[in-house]
């Protein structure tokens, strides 16, 4: 076997290397050998292993100790008080006169080398309604028409399908129990969005659900009047989320990831129309089949037929 001197070992190899070693009389050659490291290496790891015990063995940071020309502590405390009142690493290094990749550096190992790690993340809150019906999440995906498979799938962005126009899928999914609607309409407008949101209501309707309240965001479709008038009609209460606050609408923002991963681009449809006609199966899935881990592992209708 040809040796390989930079071999790369692992503690289990380097275990087995001492083994043989000083339990199974092989010579240091015939050892170092068959683990594909040079005599010289097999030596090292024989000597950390009398010095150090099996711990020798164990794979170890290869960054240097000590570092000769590393930033001072009190120059590194500088650093952070200047990047906290939002100074730029190159507005850092002209007040300190260093060079920027140095203030970089820094930064990066203080954690602050991006300025959104100076602002907390918001505390997320999670909730969940207390029954089917009390909140139906409202939102819309638009994705491209296509007369042949995509680049998502082919990797390919030549040959496209130009000009084939745009789908949009209107989501709308129960709060409690996740049971979801989905349609693909032409497009976003007012008069499409209320009349989705009436077939929705139906739709639940038929599923033993009465809706009480739906959330959406601020897109023009949901703010238009006759979707208000809808509303009053119906007897629901319309509640928008805060502007530029997408997670206040996050179940249905989680949905449809799951509804592009597993159901618009988990196999390649040869036209668009093709992947519309297998949303209907999938949804039948999703709802009455699927697994949800935020149910403990049951389908959405499963909490249909318990709060019964």
């Amino acid at each position: 076997m040809k040796l390989h001197p930079n071999a790369r070992t692992t503690p289990y190899t380097r275990t087995l290397l001492v083994d043989r070693v000083r339990r199974q009389g092989w010579s240091m050659q015939d050892a170092a050998q068959a683990a594909g490291i040079s005599l010289r290496t097999g030596y090292r790891w024989l000597a950390r292993e009398r010095a150090e015990g099996r711990a020798g063995l164990e794979d170890r940071p290869s960054r240097a100790r000590r570092i000769r020309h590393r930033t001072g502590r009190r120059r590194s405390q500088r650093i952070e008080r200047l990047r906290r009142r939002r100074l730029t690493a190159a507005q850092i290094a002209v007040r300190l006169s260093m060079p920027r990749s140095t203030v970089a550096a820094v930064l990066k190992r203080q954690g602050l080398g991006r300025l959104s790690r100076l602002t907390p993340r918001p505390a997320v809150v999670r909730y969940e309604r207390q029954r089917p019906g009390e909140l139906l999440h409202l939102d819309v995906k638009k994705l491209g028409r296509f007369r042949r498979v995509g680049h998502r799938i082919t990797g390919d962005r030549r040959g496209q399908s130009r000009r084939a126009g745009w789908e949009f899928w209107h989501v709308c999914i129960d709060d409690h129990s996740r049971l979801a609607y989905v349609e693909r309409l032409d497009n976003e407008r007012a008069e499409t969005t209320t009349e989705f949101l009436r077939r929705a209501v139906r739709w639940f309707a038929r599923q033993g659900i009465r809706t009480e309240r739906v959330m959406s965001d601020n897109g023009s479709g949901y703010v238009a009047k006759s979707f208000a008038t809808t509303c009053q009609e119906l007897g629901i209460r319309h509640l928008r989320t805060r502007p530029r606050t997408p997670r206040t609408n996050g179940k249905a923002e989680r949905f449809i990831q799951t509804l592009l991963r597993e159901g618009a681009y988990a196999r390649p449809y040869r036209t668009s129309n093709q992947r519309a006609k297998g949303l209907a199966a999938w949804l039948r899935y999703y709802n009455r089949q699927r697994p949800h881990s935020a149910l403990g592992g049951f389908p959405p209708h499963s909490r249909i037929r318990s709060s019964q």
